[in-house]
């Protein structure tokens, strides 16, 4: 069964930085692609970053692109977004989740469980 469990979210002042982690258990890590989303309140979840299998490939939506930066470790399971450069606009609950196939996961909001998320508020 798929675990997913995010952390690292706090409150933050705009211009400033926080570290997400997301650790999976539950399936084989190092065979599935790993995203991060959002939803800010009132709005839809969306994609904000995605990194495939092996780490050579990532994905950035325009909004996070030169300001955030997604990394796994696959032998600890763990996927990674360094947010940096914060706006108040990025204020949102975050998530991770998994895909076996990477451009899906870029494409397509996964409809599988989904972890508790962890809060991320930028202040201005």
């Amino acid at each position: 069964q798929v675990h997913l469990v995010e952390s690292g979210g706090g409150l933050v002042e705009a211009e400033g930085s926080l570290r997400l982690s997301c650790a999976a258990s539950g399936f084989t890590f190092s065979s599935y692609a790993m995203g991060w989303f959002r939803q800010a309140q009132g709005k839809e979840r969306e994609v904000v970053a995605a990194i495939s299998r092996s780490g050579s490939s990532t994905y950035y939506a325009d909004s996070v692109k030169g300001r955030f930066s997604i990394s796994r470790h696959n032998a600890k399971n763990t996927v990674y977004l360094q947010m940096n450069s914060l706006k108040p606009e990025d204020t949102a609950v975050y998530y991770c989740n998994a895909d076996p196939v990477y451009e899906r996961l870029i494409s397509t909001t996964p409809k599988g469980s989904w972890g508790q998320g962890t809060q991320v508020t930028v202040s201005s």
